[in-house]
C-alpha cells in the first residue's frame, strides 16, 4: 500500500486508521473522485478530488484541507509511494531529482515522478520489506523525515508538505505522478502540468468525461433520477476497466490477490462479450469494436479462446487443464461459452452500426474459425456441445447456459454467412443450431423436475450425469433465443429460480444456484445475492410482459441494484444478503454491463408496449 497520512498540533493519523470518517463518491458524470475525510481527533476535514488526465499519463490529486480547529494551525500532509514496478521489488531506484525538484522512481522502461504544488518541504527515500526495514514511512509518523536522496533495492518514498491554515479556513495542496517509459517523458508531463496548472487539467478531464458520458442522450423516461444516475456512473466505470487495445478486464479490485494469490485484472471473453453489447446497447460502438479487433487477435488456432488473457493479449494465469487424468487423453481447456458468445455479441454490434468492411474482416478472423470450431465439438448422438468447463468456472460438462450460448454464436454465425453469400456455411452453421435446440430439448429438459437441468455433468469416464441444481444462468434458454420467453419449459424453468434462489427476506436479490458457499459469509441463505444474477431475473419479467404494468417487477429490480450500490455508485461482484455488505470484488464490471443491458431492454420494450 501506498500511504496518506497528517500530522498536526504533535499528532499524527494515516486516514486509514479508525480515526477518520470516510466517504467515497464521485463527482457527477465524471472519473474524477470525492472522497470525504472528516477526523474529529485530528480536528480535521479534507475533500480529496482524484483522476488520471484524459490524455496524459498523469495521476493528480487535489487536497482541500480544512482547519476544523482554533486558531491559525501548523498542519503537514504526508504522502508515501511503494511501486514495485515491473511488479516487483527487487532492483529499484528513489531517488531526488534536482532538474525537476520531484521524486522519482525508476527501473528500466518504467519512470514515475512524484511533484507537489505548494512543492513539498521533506522528503525521504529508503529501504522497505528488506530484513528489519520497514520503509520510510514509519518516519513520518513524528512529524519529520529523515532520509536519503537515493536509495536502490527495495525501495519507498515519503514527502510531507507543510501548510498554515486559518481557524475554519481552507488550503488546496495539488500533488501528481507522471507515469512514462524515460526520464524525458516524465519531466516534460512535469513541466506540462506546471504550465497548465493542475486546476486546468481537473477541468479538461471532467469537461471531456461529462461529454462522453452524456455523447448519446437517451431517453431514460420514468426511470428514477437514481437509477438514471446509476446508469452514467456504469457507463464511466466500465470505461474505467477498458485497455487502450481492447481488453475489457473483469475487475481492478487488488484484494482478491490477499486470498487468492491471484487478481481478476483479466479479459474473460465472456465478460468481454456481454460488457461490449451493453456499451453497444447504449451508444458506444467505438469502444465495443476495439474488443472485438482484439479479439481478432488472440483466438487460439483452433477455432476457441482460452479461459482468459492478460490486457496485452498474452494468455494469463488458468486451472483448466489440458490433459485428462482419467483417459489419459488431451483435452479442450475451455468455457465454450467464451467463444460463443463472441460471435453472439459481434452480431449485434454488426446489427446495429452496419459496418460491412469490419464485418468481413471479423467474419474471416474470428467467425469462421470460432464457428467451425463450435460445429465440430458436438457429440453426434446427442447434438449436443461436448463437455467444457461452466460459466462460474467450477464444474464440467455439459451445461444448459453453454448450449443455448451455442445456439446463440451458432445463429450469429449462419446470419454473418449468409450475409457474405456463403450460403454452405450459413445451412451448416444453421442446421447445427437447430440440433442443439433439439439436445437441449430432448436431453437437459426434465419432465420429472418441470424444467431445465442445469446440465448433464462429466463424471471422469464417458458417463454425463443429470444435474437438477437450479442455477440462475438457466435464464439463457430464453434471453439467446432457444425458446420462447412464455414456453412452458422456460416458465417453469424461471418460477423455480424465483422460488428457490431469491433471497426474499433481509437485503434481496438472486443467488448464483443452490447451495452457493463462494463467499459465503451468513448461515440460512441459499447463497449471496449477485448483482448479474438478480439483473437476469429483470430480463425475465421485460420479455414476459405483455403491458407497461407487467414491466414494474422489472423497474423494481433497476431500483433494487441501485440503493445496494455504494455511495460512489460502484456495483460489487455480489452482497451478502443479510448484512447488505459488498463481497468479492468491487466493481465488477459485468455487474455494471447487466446493469446498462436492462435498462437498454426495458427502454426497447417499453417502447413497443407503448406504441401498441
Amino acid at each position: 500500500p501506498s500511504r496518506f497520512g497528517v500530522w498536526v498540533d504533535g499528532e499524527f493519523s494515516w486516514v486509514s486508521s479508525d480515526d477518520w470518517e470516510r466517504r467515497l463518491e464521485y463527482l457527477p458524470d465524471t472519473l474524477v473522485t470525492k472522497v470525504t475525510l472528516i477526523s474529529a481527533k485530528l480536528r480535521i476535514s479534507l475533500v480529496c478530488n482524484d483522476t488520471v488526465a484524459s490524455h496524459d499519463n498523469l495521476y493528480i490529486r487535489r487536497m482541500r484541507v480544512r482547519n476544523e480547529g482554533e486558531g491559525t494551525r501548523h498542519i503537514r500532509v504526508f504522502l508515501h509511494h511503494d511501486f514495485r514496478i515491473y511488479e516487483n521489488k527487487v532492483g529499484d531506484t528513489a531517488y531526488y531529482d534536482p532538474r525537476t525538484h520531484g521524486l522519482i522512481h525508476f527501473k528500466k522502461h518504467r519512470y514515475f515522478l512524484i511533484n507537489t504544488e505548494p512543492h513539498f518541504d521533506q522528503f525521504a527515500t529508503g529501504r522497505k520489506a528488506f530484513r528489519s526495514n520497514e520503509g520510510t514511512w514509519p518516519d513520518a509518523e513524528d512529524g519529520e523525515l529523515h532520509g536519503n536522496a537515493t536509495t536502490e533495492g527495495s525501495v519507498d518514498s515519503t514527502i510531507a508538505v507543510h501548510i498554515d491554515v486559518g481557524e475554519n479556513a481552507e488550503y488546496d495542496v495539488y500533488y501528481w505522478i507522471a507515469a512514462g517509459t524515460s526520464y524525458e517523458d516524465v519531466s516534460h508531463l512535469d513541466r506540462s502540468i506546471f504550465t497548465r496548472t493542475p486546476g486546468s487539467y481537473f477541468d479538461s478531464t471532467s469537461h471531456e468525461w461529462n461529454a462522453w458520458v452524456n455523447k448519446s442522450p437517451v431517453d431514460l423516461g420514468d426511470l428514477s433520477d437514481e437509477i438514471v444516475r446509476l446508469y452514467k456512473r456504469s457507463l464511466l466505470i466500465i470505461n474505467t476497466q477498458i485497455d487502450d487495445d481492447g481488453a475489457i478486464l473483469a475487475a481492478n479490485d487488488h484484494d482478491v490477490t490477499e486470498r487468492a494469490t491471484d487478481h481478476y485484472s483479466y479479459l474473460w471473453t465472456r465478460d468481454g462479450a456481454f460488457v461490449a453489447n451493453a456499451l453497444d446497447a447504449a451508444g458506444y460502438g467505438e469502444v465495443a469494436r476495439k474488443f472485438f479487433e482484439f479479439c481478432c487477435n488472440i483466438i487460439h488456432e483452433n477455432g476457441y479462446f482460452l479461459q482468459k488473457y492478460n490486457p496485452d493479449g498474452t494468455v494469463a494465469s488458468g486451472w483448466h487443464p489440458s490433459w485428462d487424468i482419467y483417459k489419459r487423453a488431451p483435452m479442450v481447456p475451455i468455457q465454450e461459452d467464451e467463444t460463443s458468445l463472441v460471435l453472439w455479441a459481434l452480431w449485434q454490434h454488426y446489427e446495429k452500426y452496419r459496418d460491412i468492411d469490419f464485418a468481413l474482416r471479423a467474419y474471416r478472423k474470428v467467425v469462421t474459425k470460432a464457428a467451425e470450431f463450435i460445429v465440430s465439438f458436438r457429440d453426434e448422438n446427442t447434438g449436443l456441445p461436448l463437455p467444457s468447463w461452466n460459466l462460474w468456472e467450477d464444474r464440467r460438462g455439459v451445461h444448459t447456459f453453454t448450449c443455448s450460448t451455442v445456439v446463440a454464436g451458432l445463429r450469429a454465425a449462419a446470419n454473418f454467412a449468409e450475409l457474405f453469400h456463403d450460403d454452405d456455411r450459413a445451412s451448416v452453421y444453421r442446421a447445427a443450431a437447430d440440433d442443439v435446440t433439439r439436445g437441449m430439448r430432448t436431453h437437459l429438459y426434465s419432465d420429472e423436475y418441470g424444467r431445465f437441468l442445469r446440465g448433464l455433468m462429466a463424471n471422469g469416464d464417458e458417463t454425463l450425469i443429470p444435474d437438477a441444481t437450479i442455477d440462475a444462468s438457466l435464464f439463457a434458454t430464453f434471453y439467446f433465443g432457444c425458446f420462447e420467453v412464455d414456453d412452458p419449459m422456460v416458465v417453469g424453468t424461471m418460477q423455480a429460480i424465483v422460488e428457490r434462489l431469491d433471497n426474499k427476506s433481509g437485503f434481496g436479490g438472486v443467488a448464483r444456484f443452490e447451495n452457493d458457499n463462494y463467499m459465503r459469509t451468513s448461515d440460512g441463505i441459499v447463497g449471496n445475492s449477485w448483482f448479474i444474477c438478480t439483473l437476469w431475473l429483470a430480463e425475465y419479467y421485460i420479455a414476459l410482459a405483455k403491458n407497461i404494468d407487467e414491466l414494474e417487477p422489472a423497474v423494481k429490480i433497476l431500483q433494487w441494484v441501485t440503493d445496494r450500490a455504494l455511495p460512489s455508485g460502484v456495483l460489487a461482484e455480489q452482497i451478502d444478503p443479510v448484512t447488505g455488505l459488498p463481497t468479492s470484488v468491487s466493481p465488477l464490471t459485468w455487474s455494471h454491463s447487466t446493469f446498462v443491458a436492462a435498462i437498454h431492454s426495458y427502454l426497447a420494450k417499453s417502447a413497443t408496449l407503448g406504441s401498441s
